[in-house]
């Protein structure tokens, strides 16, 4: 490739930024860095009714977070700024550029004119349509002579300036996902490029900051792709299809269940995050879940995002950012959505979960405890993790996998007592916390050969007497659990130790006593 690579995010400050964004953004990075290029972050607030109040910082704080950097951009800098959209005032002379070139006309139809004649449409069963079949016909500068728009304009009419299609003309692109595309111009409307707020459209503010920041390659959502016909047409009309970026529209994140795109409504039903971060809505107070606050580690829904749409065309699954890079090419992104995967999320999680260290994991799970107050060390704790991490795919799960590192039993779980603690339990479990007190004596300091000189004497005891394995060693677990769930016996005994070992015993033969 000749040209240098540059590409470009440009979300609009609407609202919290969706994980199909962050997709987009991720695609456009990879590329950038494949190819050793520029990726840059544009803001295109030039829609002020839809602004929303902290969006802007939120969307620079989600990519922070997921390791994701801008070369230039808003909040980072670079030769073409400013690259906050509604910081740029060039964009007028460019819509007058094409009303002089025949491209554009000034149209000054009233909002409630064009509602009624929708509304006459609709009577008719028919879609009102600005374009090159109804504009002829309409309060527009091709209707008026040069004097009557001078005059309005002159009065401070309200108008907006519309791209002028021409009739039926075929337009042609190439898209680097999807191949080549065609569209009549007679079946287009002509969007509104420059706004009566004084503001351009989307379409214009993109085309022209595209242009004017030399952006090689525009990598966006399917969702787009109906438009692109106009921004085509708009780099010809300008005389710049020579720097023409090439188009690259990747299919959408679809539901896990049905069909659709993938929405906040899907996450609040299903019960995951639609957002990198939490979201506060400021108007409404109501607060949408984030990958972050939920407990994903970045580099895990990164690598989920890489893979839902994209294949490297291997086996491989798990990626670091760089090997990404390494094999990313926008030859292996598929044209059809890809439907969301709640539980492939999670195992993403789980692998690079385990991949920290247990340091890594006891600083963080220190302060879940501190919350608890509970005080523990770093060491006990880091031995904690190392015995229950395999278990959990988040943080969060540490706590229902390790509580009774912590703290002994109140409640015994009541399944497990029918199903194991039967008539002669009581005496049984005397006769082991009978031995174990020995055993405790003849280790005393010693945790780990208390325990695996308790391990073994339980295996010999219930040889011996001829019990059931599964009873005995549940209902020793059940009285240091409280559950029939936990670690190894053995790694449980030597952590907590031997007198703690024993209170729970004992404790769980009176309490189960009387209860059975």
């Amino acid at each position: 490739m000749d040209r240098r690579i540059r590409v470009r995010f440009a979300p609009s400050p609407t609202g919290p930024l969706h994980i199909g964004g962050v997709r987009t953004a991720l695609y456009n990075y990879l590329f950038a860095k494949k190819h050793g290029g520029d990726f840059i972050l544009r803001i295109e607030d030039t829609d002020r009714t839809r602004f929303v109040e902290g969006a802007e910082e939120y969307i620079i704080e989600s990519f922070k977070w997921l390791g994701i950097k801008f070369d230039e951009g808003v909040g980072i800098g670079g030769r073409y700024e400013p690259y906050r959209q509604s910081e740029r005032t060039m964009y007028k002379d460019y819509a007058l550029q094409l009303i002089d070139k025949g491209w554009a006309y000034y149209a000054f139809d009233t909002p409630e004119e064009l509602d009624n004649l929708r509304k006459e449409y609709e009577t008719l069963k028919k879609n009102f349509q600005y374009d090159c079949n109804t504009r002829d016909n309409l309060r527009n500068s091709i209707t008026m002579s040069a004097e009557e728009v001078d005059e309005r304009l002159k009065n401070g009419e309200p108008y907006v300036i519309r791209f002028k299609f021409p009739k039926n003309a075929d337009i042609h692109l190439t898209d680097l996902i999807r191949g080549e595309v065609k569209m009549n111009s007679s079946l287009l409307d002509d969007k509104v490029l420059f706004k009566s707020d004084g503001l351009p459209t989307y379409h214009l503010a993109n085309v022209v900051d595209d242009y004017l920041m030399d952006i090689s390659h525009v990598i966006r959502g399917e969702e787009w792709l109906p438009s692109c016909p106009l921004h085509v047409s708009l780099y010809r009309a300008f005389g710049w299809e020579e720097r023409m970026p090439q188009f690259a529209h990747l299919p959408l994140l679809l539901k896990p269940e049905g069909n659709g795109k993938l929405s906040k409504r899907d996450g609040d039903r299903l019960g995951f995050p639609v957002f990198p971060l939490l979201w506060r809505d400021k108007k409404t107070g109501e607060i949408s879940s984030g990958y972050r606050e939920s407990g994903y580690l970045p580099q895990a829904v990164v690598n989920m995002l890489a893979l839902l749409g994209w294949n490297p065309g291997t086996e491989q699954e798990l990626f670091s950012m760089n090997e990404l890079i390494d094999v990313f090419s926008l030859e292996r992104i598929s044209k059809h959505g890809a439907k969301f995967d709640l539980v492939k999320a999670k195992w993403f999680n789980h692998q690079y979960f385990q991949q920290l260290s247990n340091e890594e994991i006891a600083t963080d799970y220190l302060e879940i405890l501190k919350q608890k107050g509970i005080n523990s060390t770093m060491e006990y704790t880091k031995e904690v993790v190392s015995l229950v991490k395999e278990r959990c795919d988040f943080l969060s799960d540490m706590w229902g996998n390790s509580y009774y590192f912590y703290q002994s039993p109140e409640n015994y779980d009541e399944k497990v007592v029918k199903k194991r603690w039967k008539d002669n339990m009581t005496e049984v479990m005397s006769q082991i916390l009978e031995q174990m007190q020995n055993i405790a004596i003849a280790n005393e300091g010693n945790n780990t050969a208390f325990a695996h000189s308790t391990e073994e004497f339980l295996l010999n005891y219930i040889g011996e007497n001829q019990l059931n394995m599964g009873q005995v060693m549940n209902c020793v677990r059940l009285a240091l659990v409280g559950e029939g769930k936990g670690v190894n016996l053995a790694d449980i005994m030597r952590l907590i130790g031997s007198k703690t070992t024993l209170s729970r015993i004992e404790r769980s033969i009176t309490v189960l006593e009387n209860e059975v």
